[in-house]
């Protein structure tokens, strides 16, 4: 589905697009499994998941701490990448670090909008 989806998109806009399909069962398993619920409670625009096509590489995860400040937070919960952002600091050096070429393709979403999503669905 995702390669007939972007095959489409690209014949149609011109351009290729990554795109992740998550069925309903697997978006609400993926809101369940928030590692962060405290911080997501009092500040979900801070806490992201990038959600993988592929599990994120182990060692590529662990790498990405070098990133993290110290008010920040980094895991990885079956193979997506779970991130408290610092409200203190506008620009993390971790949105930068978890990049396609060393995570593989993935996109991100805010907890706001994980949460919500789910609540459709649920």
């Amino acid at each position: 589905l995702e390669q007939r989806l972007e095959a489409a998109f690209e014949k149609t806009f011109g351009r290729h697009v990554d795109i992740i399909v998550r069925g309903a069962k697997d978006w609400l398993k993926l809101a369940a499994g928030n590692p962060f619920p405290a911080d997501s409670a009092k500040a979900g625009d801070q806490v992201a998941v990038r959600v993988m096509r592929k599990p994120a590489p182990v060692e590529a995860v662990t790498g990405l701490q070098a990133y993290a400040g110290e008010d920040e937070k980094v895991t990885s919960v079956g193979g997506d990448i779970w991130v408290v952002f610092s409200r203190e600091r506008p620009s993390s050096r971790l949105l930068a670090a978890m990049n396609h070429k060393r995570m593989g393709t993935g996109t991100s979403r805010n907890w706001n909008t994980v949460r919500r999503l789910a609540e459709m669905l649920g």
